[in-house]
């Protein structure tokens, strides 16, 4: 297993224990500030002060942090440049302990409330970002497996940052589109014809996520097929269009 590991992307130069240990209480301290800045805007937002309020209401700062696309990928940033996938895997979790619990407890004994379902769903996602980080982390690999993974990954934060369907495509928000040209530059191969590569592939599993969550959605599927179908049309002619 080691060895197809790898064979995938093998480990970094080694760094002292010292420096790791400052890494990781660095993206730990990221977070809680990320965490407290987010839910600080989201609960102050008729407060704020005005060159704040200004981008705030431009950008929509506040409901751009309160989804995922962002907070994903600051954690493949996070485990793509960690020395090794153990130290990815560490490392996220750190970020997201700190993000989590400094939103959460802002959220319960400032702001005076607490929105439990949202707070399982961070949790759990807590929970699971060492074993992705650990995968994400060979995405920067040079084997055919890392370009798949690259791919997956893109496809993953494509469906995040747009909305589409049969008649429609749309960015949620300039902020999204900005995410995603970022993914885009973190996930680059070494070579534009690769590169281009990964980014079809990931349009292609993308719009296959979307035919599964259609299924899931509607049960049928001969709809999942047709939606997926008329989505992937929709996407070449608007790239073609525009």
């Amino acid at each position: 297993m080691i060895k197809f590991l790898n064979d995938i992307r093998n480990v970094e130069k080694p760094i002292s224990n010292n420096r790791k240990i400052i890494n990781t209480i660095a993206v730990l301290f990221l977070g809680i500030a990320l965490g407290t800045f987010s839910k600080f805007l989201d609960f102050r937002q008729a407060e704020l002060p005005s060159v704040l309020m200004a981008i705030d209401g431009a950008l929509d700062v506040h409901n751009f942090l309160g989804r995922f696309a962002i907070w994903v990928l600051i954690a493949l940033c996070i485990s793509i440049y960690s020395n090794s996938a153990i130290r990815a895997s560490i490392n996220v979790f750190a970020f997201f302990i700190g993000m989590v619990a400094s939103y959460y407890l802002y959220s319960n004994y400032i702001a005076g409330f607490f929105p439990r379902s949202y707070a399982v769903i961070w949790f759990g996602f807590t929970a699971v970002s060492p074993l992705l980080s650990f995968a994400c982390w060979y995405a920067r690999g040079k084997s055919k497996l890392a370009l798949i993974l690259s791919a997956l990954i893109l496809a993953v934060l494509f469906n995040m940052c747009f909305v589409y369907g049969c008649w429609y495509f749309n960015a949620k928000s300039v902020l999204e589109v900005i995410v995603f040209i970022i993914g885009l530059i973190v996930l680059r191969r070494d070579t534009l014809r690769s590169s281009a590569l990964m980014g079809t592939i990931s349009i292609v599993l993308a719009v296959l996520l979307d035919v599964v969550i259609s299924y899931t959605t509607w049960k049928s599927v001969g709809w999942a097929i047709f939606h997926g179908l008329l989505s992937w049309a929709y996407v070449i002619y608007f790239l073609l269009r525009y």
